[in-house]
């Protein structure tokens, strides 16, 4: 360098008239060397400081970055790529539903299924040397550096594709010299990992794009493309890609839709944003001129997509059934990975809101598949239904607080009703009914709403056990008469719908008509045995101490109440041959890449044996053919072997039936929101509206799947059951006086309970009538008033129930059991010979009163001194006489007799009633009388059978 300089001082020192003399040349010479030195120094001094800056800079930089571990291609990998995507949501086999709720919605999508166009647009917008670099662009870090430090008001962007990649994934968006080199350093890594396709790929699926036509906010191209334009990522216009790829600068002021999912009024910011991305393409070579200026003329806006119903406004009640159950399966899944039992979760409150939290986010943001049970015909078939149905019943007025005044204000509410469906053998929930608006109450009324179950409780807890722990069986004898079993209570508890009582009864005839007092009775014996433990082993899980002793619970009085879900698949049960399989709703979870994350696995619990749940089947076909649940045959489209039960909660403030086929079984509730009387007029009572929309939303099934929920197969009879003859009056083998008496019957047993005693608890006896009540004769009381009878021996009735009874309430107001006696069917004698009647003729037909004498048991009919009929009393109070003096007597229980009634005349004129004659002018010899015939006496009168009164609840209807 120093000769170069020489040698340009010596030119200049040469040329003509610049140098005149050699004082000159030698001030020029010393000038030269002055010059050189300090252009030497100079340069000395600005290597040094150059040095010393890099070196500073290096050093500052260093110290920015130190903290900044040395991150391996595994790790990157999984940090940009780790971005939220949303979770989608399936109907079973395969039919999707939608998206999860989320805050962002977005769509992974490789980068050859994105429009050429849409790539072009962002490299020319955001990264024009996106192919060139490295990662970073110097000469944009220095110029975006001196603007920070001068605080220039004109920022151009200093970052390039990889380094925003950095920043959304892996560094955050804090304006810091720190965060800045961290970015510089690991978008240099980054770009000597992946290819520039992988780095393009994950910005598309990252960026953020403002929101979709529905108000939701987006992100990923394919999002966009989808939400804006109603298109896919790789069919994008021209255009359109130039609009989606200048929102990321600015995506919420860009955006054409408002969070309502209306179009904004004002769309200039777009479009000028989307101009500019337009001619950045036209000025990179990636557009021509007449697709710049046809792109620049374009109208977008009849591009705009319109607002699509998102499965949470068509389907809420499902699409959150869906979200709460899958976040309970990755609650359990995460906290399993980090060494957690289930037990664990149960016990520690917090724990368990720990990771219901990280898996709530987890479900939500990860792009997974939710696979459902849920058949989608069927469940769209039954909302309609449930929508159309008339006959719910009427709103009723209910006094709630004004959220907004904090003051009483009254409101209308409506029945309520949830219903659920379930295939037994598998437990899969096939659809369900949460409720009849769900903007109205949010409550889903089949999964989670808690109800007294009513009676629809006896077949779990009552009868199904007591067969199990071999108390009874179809044909054991309960009583229903007024029975004090609840301590305390001075009245008669429980009560029967009707507040009548029909005696001894079978099990299986209070199944099916529902009688109370036979259940709890039947349940006092077995509670300390704890049957309750057999509704935990079906799925209940509100129970708490009480509801294993009271005996309210038989009846369906729980302490918090049962779903409809939960109810529902307890019965299945019965359909399985007695093991339980927990119902669901989730099929499977597989991640974006199709793996597996769960899969329901079915694990049956053994509750009942076959043959217990097969007599529980049994029994309740009767109360489908012949009880409570009749109303539904003549309603359904199909017949299958049904078997079910209804229910009343207290006060008629709960209405259910569940039924199951040998496929599916069926559960419906309905009730006011807030507990309030069914009982509404109309032509139709409240279990029958319940029934019929049970039936109703069966129809609507069967319309669907005739195969699923009407199988030709009838429940089997396993073995280990037979058929045998009992007595009716106790359920043992029938003796000779109970065949005497007709009351054998016949009915299915557990063959390991069979009855192997005889019954010994009639004798022989004779009774007598008045009315329709019927007494023991006394060795005085005259044959003829009596006929034969059986007697009870009241001592049997204490030991085989264990209760003090009126037992003449035990005997059943049925023909077949008139001629059954208690010791308590006994007529007091008043100790006096009875009043004499009074009687009156007609033409030949004598008639007299009742005898105002409770004890008197008939009359006896006299004619010319002569008895010529017995009427017993409470027959028809006449006789038919012939000719002659007629009297009649009253005669009591122990045979005493009445004087005379007084006497007619029957068949003989008075004197005045004689015709006239003239007198004869010869005398006439006289007549002789004629012979007065002695009159045969007439059979006794015939007895009429007492008309046989109803004493079972009506159709459908018991309570508790």
């Amino acid at each position: 360098m120093k000769e170069k300089f020489q040698m340009l001082f010596d030119k200049l020192r040469q040329t003509p008239g610049l140098f005149g003399n050699k004082k000159a040349a030698k001030g020029a010479s010393i000038t030269y060397q002055v010059i050189w030195n300090l252009t030497l120094l100079f340069i000395i001094l600005a290597v040094i400081g150059s040095a010393f800056a890099g070196g500073l800079g290096a050093g500052y930089f260093a110290s920015l970055v130190k903290d900044e571990p040395i991150r391996s291609y595994a790790s990157m990998k999984k940090d940009i790529y780790d971005y939220e995507e949303t979770s989608q949501i399936y109907f079973a086999n395969n039919v999707y539903l939608g998206k999860l709720r989320t805050d962002l919605e977005r769509e992974e999508v490789k980068l050859d299924e994105v429009s050429e166009h849409l790539i072009n647009a962002v490299v020319a917008t955001e990264d024009e040397y996106f192919y060139e670099h490295d990662g970073v662009v110097p000469k944009a870090i220095m110029r975006a550096l001196f603007q920070e430090v001068t605080n220039s008001s004109v920022q151009s962007g200093g970052s390039t594709l990889t380094q925003q990649l950095i920043k959304n994934q892996i560094l955050t968006n804090e304006v810091s010299f720190e965060r800045k080199a961290k970015e510089i350093l690991l978008a240099l890594r980054l770009e000597k990992f992946f290819d520039k396709k992988e780095i393009l790929e994950a910005y598309l699926n990252v960026s953020t794009f403002g929101r979709n036509a529905s108000g939701r906010n987006i992100a990923g191209v394919e999002a966009a493309a989808k939400g804006i334009f109603g298109v896919s990522a790789k069919e994008l216009t021209l255009p359109q890609a130039a609009f989606i790829a200048g929102l990321p600068q600015s995506p919420f002021g860009y955006t054409p839709f408002t969070r309502e999912g209306t179009v904004k009024e004002n769309l200039e910011p777009g479009f000028s944003r989307m101009k500019t991305v337009l001619k950045r393409m036209y000025d990179d070579g990636k557009i021509d001129q007449k697709q710049y200026e046809e792109a620049l003329a374009y109208d977008l806006t009849k591009d705009f997509t319109t607002p699509s119903e998102s499965p949470l406004e068509k389907y809420p009640y499902l699409t959150y059934e869906i979200e709460e159950r899958a976040v309970n399966i990755m609650t359990k899944i995460l906290a399993k990975n980090d060494g957690y039992e289930e037990q664990d979760l149960k016990e520690d409150d917090e724990l368990r809101e720990e990771y219901r939290t990280l898996a709530d986010r987890t479900i939500r943001q990860n792009g997974f598949q939710i696979h459902s049970t849920i058949n989608k015909d069927i469940y769209d078939k039954m909302q309609q239904v449930k929508n159309n149905y008339p006959y719910y019943g009427p709103d009723k007025p209910e006094t709630i607080k004004d959220p907004e005044t904090g003051e009483d204000k009254q409101i209308m509410e409506p029945v309520e009703v949830g219903a659920i469906l379930i295939e037994n053998k598998t437990g899969k929930i096939i659809s369900f009914v949460g409720g009849r608006d769900h903007k109205r109450e949010q409550l889903n009324h089949a999964t989670s709403a808690l109800r007294q179950n009513g009676s629809t409780m006896k077949p779990l807890l009552v009868y199904a056990p007591a067969m199990e722990l071999g108390k009874a069986a179809p044909g054991t004898t309960l009583p229903d008469v007024p029975l004090y079993l609840s301590p305390g209570l001075n009245r008669p508890w429980p009560k029967n719908y009707t507040n009548t009582y029909s005696g001894l009864v079978s099990a299986r005839q209070a199944l099916k008509h529902s009688y109370n007092v036979p259940a709890v009775k039947l349940y006092k014996d077995i509670v300390g045995q704890r049957p309750a433990a057999y509704l935990e082993k079906m799925g209940f899980t509100s129970l708490i101490g009480p509801d294993y002793t009271n005996l309210s619970t038989s009846i369906g009085s729980l302490e918090y109440g049962v779903t409809v879900e939960e109810n529902t698949n307890a019965f299945t049960t019965f359909a399985n041959g007695g093991k339980f399989i927990d119902a669901y709703m989730i099929e499977k979870i597989t991640d974006k890449d199709g793996n597996i994350i769960f899969q329901n696995k079915s694990e049956p619990v053994d509750v009942f044996s076959p043959q217990t749940a097969y007599l529980t089947i049994d029994m309740m076909r009767d109360v489908i053919n012949s009880g409570t649940a009749t109303s539904i045959k003549s309603r359904l489209k199909f017949s299958s072997d049904w078997a079910g039960k209804t229910g009343t909660g207290t006060e008629f403030i709960d209405a259910w039936f569940v039924a199951s086929n040998p496929n599916v079984t069926f559960g419906i509730w309905s009730g006011y929101d807030t507990p309030k009387s069914l009982k509404a007029p109309g032509p139709l009572s409240y279990s029958l509206r319940n029934n019929y929309l049970w039936a109703d939303l069966m129809n609507a099934a069967y319309d669907v799947a005739p195969d699923l929920v009407d199988p030709s197969d009838s429940f089997k009879m396993p073995g280990g059951i037979v058929r045998r003859s009992f007595c009716a009056i106790s359920g043992l083998l029938p003796s000779e006086a109970c065949s005497k008496a007709g009351l054998v019957e016949t009915d299915l047993f557990n063959a390991k309970f069979v009855p192997t005693k005889v019954d010994d608890s009639l004798g022989n006896g004779k009774l007598v009538r008045i009315g329709d009540k019927k007494y023991m004769a006394l060795d005085s009381t005259p044959q003829e008033f009596t006929e034969p009878g059986m007697v009870i021996n009241p001592d049997y009735i204490q030991k085989l129930f264990g209760i003090k009874a009126n037992l003449s309430t035990l005997i059943p107001n049925k023909e077949r059991w008139k001629s059954i006696l208690t010791s308590a069917d006994q007529l007091k004698d008043n100790g006096k010979a009875p009043a004499a009647p009074s009687i009156k003729a007609s033409g030949q037909t004598i008639t007299w009163g009742a005898h105002p004498e409770k004890d008197v048991i008939g009359y006896r009919v006299y004619s010319g001194g002569k008895k010529v009929a017995t009427i017993k009393a409470g027959s028809s109070l006449n006789y038919k006489a012939g000719s002659g003096s007629i009297h009649v007597t009253a005669v009591d229980i122990a045979g005493k007799e009445s004087a005379s009634s007084n006497v007619v005349e029957i068949g003989k004129k008075t004197e005045e009633e004689k015709p006239k004659e003239e007198k004869p002018k010869e005398e006439k010899p006289k007549e002789e009388k004629p012979k007065e015939e002695k009159p045969k006496d007439p059979p006794p009168a015939e007895e009429k059978p007492d008309a046989e009164k109803p004493s079972e609840p009506g159709e459908g209807e018991e309570t508790n």
